[in-house]
């Protein structure tokens, strides 16, 4: 099962930062512990808006601010990163939920949420920031990007719906994050499209987004959720609108290189990559040194350090600073995909418009979590030829990656001559371009297999993890995760459940056959045993002969006894009880939007927060419901990209 997870990686076909960021000045509470700031006195800047070009059709602040907002309509815009653009004012906005976490990570003070300022802020009708009457100050803007969408170039894409207000830097922390509002209007990426979202898949993208930060998978994160009860937007039929705020280190994609390099805005691919490398990252010296493995199997964490201007790597494959851009970038994308497997997260539509570049989960539509463990299932039920499956996903992201590889390929495959003057200005000669491909088809090759070798090794940490063990042994990963996924498929057992109640499990329960076999009923669902040609001996018999051998792992690893209590404690860290399933939010949905209620989504963001917890202090029974059997009819849900 496992080695179908990841194809061999396949061999590809071929301004510096213009302004410092204007910074407005927040509050600290100097020499005692952070107590946050409201929304109005966070630490705000735009360093994106002020390091890279702007639609040439506004290109200042005031341009945009003085146009009326329904003249800012569709259009192609070259030349540019981004359009400064304002969200579109709401009528009567009801804030109905905030994630606590997200308060806290953002170094908001808690209480903020309940003030006016800070629900008009994120329903995009007050900009922190801008003072309209000088004219000047941090504006919104929405970026402007492109995509290869199921396979086929789409052309220009973009912020069709997103508008970004400011970045803000957590004074503790120093992390910076990027504020945006998903459903705040048209811009001119809007394409056919009306710039609303809906506030079904609204309150899918702020439940799971959370969800996945604290399963501790990278992602995008959501901050609030407001209705717009006076939009009703036209989808598969009239819903409601909604606003998510939302934000992230970055919500740079690989169609943000796409785009520039089906437009041969070559100056400016070398210009993004600078910023990200400085203003994303840590600088180039945090970008990883070469790795010495062909295979990408180095036994030494990989070290940092490297001079900018350094080259690494013998002749035909030399390494200057951008290939150490692009490797970080793929290493990033192969541990989230890897997190993304190991606890059955499917995005459902991995364009290359939704790949981070900082290796984020991002632009949730049709997601889910698998229920039964299937690794044909796609949560995208438009996705006919399975592209975007459970068991395509590292592959996809290698794919995507490709994509990226190419828009950066001149700048790899140049090498050591990546800064010589002529090469900045025209491009490579002619009598040039043969060794610059074969450098960069080599290159990403190369790096191709170093994506595989992160994945795995992530995936395997992971694994090692859920499964109770302290070590990963290379058997392990045929007599262990193989075995059981393979079991699981065949007996259609629900993926996340397994590991949870394996986590409760007394390795002395499990000394004799009869007693292997009477322990593994706890994993068959309420029905009883399902899957082609099974029967309850045989299920038994299986899931028996695999406890057997984690049995005897656990003892390896955790001694005579197995001692259960610390192993059981370690495995609840990192097995949740409960998962935001598809039928979950189907529920959830139907009784914020149809039914009127509100308290619901609280309770579902307590247990979405703290998924490890056996209880939330809710009402018990609805606890216990939203973590066990998935009922029968409602497994393997799908949707569509409709938002």
């Amino acid at each position: 099962m496992l080695s179908r997870l990841l194809s061999r990686p396949r061999i590809p076909r071929m301004r510096l930062a213009q302004m410092a960021a204007h910074l407005s000045n927040g509050k600290h509470l100097n020499g005692t512990a952070y107590a946050g700031a409201i929304l109005a006195d966070l630490p705000k800047s735009w360093t994106f808006t002020s390091s890279l070009p702007p639609d040439p059709k506004f290109p200042t602040p005031a341009d945009s601010h003085k146009t009326p907002r329904d003249e800012i309509r569709p259009a192609q815009v070259k030349g540019a990163l981004f359009t400064w653009v304002r969200p579109e004012q709401s009528k009567e906005p009801e804030l109905l939920a905030v994630s606590s976490a997200a308060l806290q990570d953002l170094g908001i003070k808690e209480g903020d949420e309940k003030t006016e300022e800070f629900k008009e802020t994120v329903a995009g009708n007050r900009l922190l920031g801008w003072d309209a009457e000088k004219g000047e100050g941090g504006y919104p803007w929405a970026q402007c990007y492109g995509g290869w969408q199921f396979g086929s170039w789409a052309g220009q894409l973009g912020d069709g719906r997103a508008i970004s207000l400011f970045e803000t830097t957590h004074p503790e922390t120093k992390k910076r994050y990027e504020l945006q509002l998903k459903g705040a209007g048209m811009t001119p990426y809007s394409r056919f499209a009306d710039g609303k979202a809906v506030l079904r898949s609204s309150i899918r993208e702020f439940v799971v987004s959370e969800a996945l930060n604290a399963l501790k998978i990278p992602t995008t994160r959501a901050l609030s959720l407001t209705l717009l009860p006076h939009e009703k937007v036209r989808r598969e039929m009239i819903e409601p609108g909604a606003i998510v705020a939302r934000f992230a280190e970055s919500w740079l994609r690989i169609g943000t290189f796409d785009i520039l390099r089906a437009r041969g805005e070559r100056a400016l691919i070398r210009q993004l990559c600078t910023y990200i490398a400085e203003n994303v990252f840590e600088g180039w010296e945090s970008l990883p040194a070469r790795n010495p493995a062909d295979d990408g199997k180095n036994k030494e964490p990989l070290g940092s350090g490297i001079g900018k201007n350094t080259i690494e790597g013998p002749s035909g494959l030399e390494e200057n600073r951008f290939t150490r851009l692009y490797r970080e970038i793929v290493r990033r994308n192969a541990k989230t995909v890897a997190a993304w497997q190991a606890y059955a997260f499917t995005n459902g539509v991995l364009n290359t418009d939704n790949t981070s570049i900082f290796g984020l989960s991002i632009d949730f539509g049709p997601f889910a979590f698998l229920d039964n463990f299937d690794p044909q299932y796609t949560p995208n039920h438009d996705d006919h030829m399975l592209r975007y499956s459970y068991r395509n996903q590292p592959t996809i992201i290698w794919w995507n990656l490709v994509r990226l590889g190419e828009s950066l390929g001149e700048l790899m495959g140049i090498g050591a001559n990546v800064d010589i003057e002529e090469f900045v200005e025209k491009g490579v000669r002619q009598e040039a371009a043969d060794d610059l491909v074969s450098r960069a088809e080599g290159l990403i090759t190369r790096v191709g297999e170093e994506f595989k070798a992160t994945f795995l090794e992530e995936y395997k940490r992971i694994m090692t993890a859920r499964l109770g063990l302290k070590t990963f042994k290379e058997e392990d990963f045929e007599s262990l995760y193989s075995e059981l996924l393979d079991t699981m498929e065949s007996l259609e057992l629900d993926f996340n459940q397994f590991f949870r109640k394996l986590s409760h499990f007394n390795v002395a329960d499990l000394e004799t056959d009869a007693g292997r076999k009477e322990k593994a009923g706890v994993f068959f669902h309420h029905e009883g045993v399902t899957g082609l040609g099974n029967t309850e001996e045989s299920a038994r018999k299986r899931i028996g002969e695999w406890l057997e051998k984690w049995r005897t792992r656990v003892y390896e690893d955790w001694g005579p006894d197995g001692d259960d209590a610390n192993r059981q404690n370690a495995m609840k860290l990192v097995n949740p009880k409960f998962i935001p399933k598809s039928w979950v939010l189907d529920e959830l949905i139907k009784r914020v939007e149809k039914g009127g209620e509100r308290e619901v989504l609280e309770r579902v963001m307590k247990m979405t927060l703290s998924p490890f917890e056996e209880n939330w202090g809710g009402d018990k029974e609805e606890e216990e419901r939203w973590c066990g059997d998935v009922p029968r009819n409602d497994r393997a849900m799908q949707c569509s990209c409709s938002s």
